[in-house]
């Protein structure tokens, strides 16, 4: 087991005069789990190909341990990574796959079988060590790509979208099975993937990236109550966090016919006349008093809960305002109703900056 260091790490394309991805400072404890996010292009892949020794370094260093690794090549790093298309050799069986890379490494061939043994029985393999690629399903290929990387006995693993070949259920019970069997061997691991929830449900920190720039690194569920920026609020929550351009009045801010209340100190950090301010689907509550119209488009039932999705009149069909409401009496689409916040539930944003006001 060990730590990971990204200390101002920098990855510049040839021909390219931004950064694909730009002084990255992350610091991943020995055993964690740690997920890479965000949308296509914003430097997730290249980080982790970065710390596996695939991508050359421009500047800043990469630590494994305490150890440069920068300039090492990916065979000394100690490193083993899973693929997005799992990258088996379709003429050698599941064992030969799982125990190729220790038999280039002049490993004994009893010890290559015993490691491969011990993968396949926590992978739920063992039946099938003596198939071919072809003869399994995509769920188990991804098992065999893992086991790959298990037998190694790596210092860190590495996953670049190992999921996104699965089907969703697929998806949802192969996700559980790598947080839960990455819980169990305790190997650091660095996870890279474009699903939101995905990450905050594998992961001990999430790390969102856009543009190649860092936007937040911490836990899913202070991600989820204190994100730091407009992108990341837009971003995390599924459905996603609802953002309002509202004007700064006397006493806090205009929602609809709704004042809610904001203190002045807050207010006073703002650059502008308007804040941007964000609540959350479920934050949001019916309300016969003042607050804001919403005219409903859909109505999504969940059986317990329901969504409604609606848009604010003079506002931007494409932008639908979401709220939760109970399952078991759903409005009529076509309904205006008005929504106000929960209190202790709105999140408020400088308009210029898009960073927290807190």
């Amino acid at each position: 087991m060990s730590t990971v260091k990204f200390d101002n790490a920098t990855r510049v394309y040839p021909g390219n005069d931004k950064p694909s991805v730009d002084n990255l400072n992350i610091d991943i404890a020995d055993g964690e789990f740690l997920v890479l996010v965000g949308p296509s292009g914003c430097g997730k892949s290249t980080s982790l190909r970065m710390l596996a020794g695939l991508e050359e370094v421009n500047a800043g260093k990469i630590w494994i341990d305490d150890r440069d690794v920068t300039d090492l090549s990916p065979k000394d790093r100690d490193v083993a990574m899973v693929f997005q298309n799992y990258a088996l050799y379709p003429h050698m069986s599941v064992a030969d796959n799982m125990g190729f890379a220790l038999k280039i490494a002049g490993v004994d061939k009893g010890e290559i079988r015993r490691r491969v043994e011990e993968a396949a029985k926590i992978l739920d393999l063992e039946q099938y060590l003596e198939r071919k690629p072809k003869a399994l399903s995509g769920g188990q290929r991804q098992r065999v790509a893992m086991g790959r990387a298990i037998v190694r006995e790596p210092k860190v693993f590495l996953m670049d979208e190992p999921l996104s070949n699965l089907d969703a259920k697929l998806r949802v019970q192969t996700r559980t099975q790598i947080a839960s069997l990455q819980r169990r061997l305790g190997i650091t691991t660095v996870y890279v993937t474009h699903d939101q929830v995905e990450a905050m449900t594998m992961g001990d920190r999430v790390a969102v990236l856009k543009d190649g720039l860092l936007q937040q690194c911490d836990s899913p569920r202070r991600m989820y109550d204190h994100p730091n920026n407009v992108f990341v609020a837009g971003f995390i929550g599924s459905p996603a966090m609802n953002l309002f351009d509202v004007p700064i009045v006397d006493g806090g801010v205009q929602f609809g016919s709704h004042v809610h209340h904001v203190s002045r100190d807050i207010l006073g950090k703002a650059k502008g006349s308007h804040v941007t301010l964000g609540v959350r689907p479920e934050d949001l509550d019916p309300t016969t008093g003042d607050g804001l119209p919403i005219l409903i488009d859909v109505v999504e039932e969940l059986g317990a809960d329901a969504y409604i999705y609606g848009e604010q009149e003079g506002g931007s069909p494409d932008r639908p305002i979401i709220a939760r409401v109970d399952g078991r009496r759903p409005p009529m689409k076509g309904e205006t109703l008005r929504f106000a916040p929960k209190a202790d539930h709105v999140h408020l944003f400088d308009a210029e900056t898009g960073l927290r006001l807190e």
